[in-house]
């Protein structure tokens, strides 16, 4: 995956950028305006902005309070790969059935980005968490 995205080329890169806890809510406005222009139309732009936002919240929370974004297009598919300096984590941590809304457990905006796209990848980095989302283009 990595070597992949190393070899990107530039035209394919739609959005890179550093964020922390104060950038997360002009990071979702951003995200949409990337994806809008890459040409993923609704539902599904709603459905994939959620759960990258979803994703960079426990970048900031979880993973040492700040994160990084690439979102990219390759081969008819939006990527959108988020990386943290936290502890890691696996693909174990996300609940099977949908979980419950007050029983405290962790892992409900893991499970609703797995339900908003078409793959979700977890991968621990050289530290932390590297977590890509990907969604087809219509």
């Amino acid at each position: 995956m990595n070597a992949d995205v190393a070899d990107l080329p530039q035209e394919a890169r739609l959005l890179e950028l550093l964020f922390a806890r104060e950038d997360v809510p002009t990071l979702r406005l951003r995200i949409i305006d990337s994806v809008t222009r890459a040409g993923l139309d609704e539902p599904r732009r709603s459905d994939f902005v959620l759960a990258v936002h979803e994703v960079a919240c426990n970048a900031v929370e979880h993973g040492g309070g700040e994160g990084r974004l690439l979102l990219y297009r390759n081969g008819g598919r939006l990527h959108c790969r988020v990386t943290d300096n936290g502890p890691g984590f696996s693909e174990e941590v996300i609940p099977r059935e949908p979980p419950g809304l007050f029983a405290g457990e962790g892992g409900r905006g893991l499970w609703l980005t797995r339900q908003l796209t078409d793959r979700l990848e977890i991968a621990a980095g050289a530290v932390g968490a590297v977590v890509t989302l990907v969604v087809a283009l219509s």
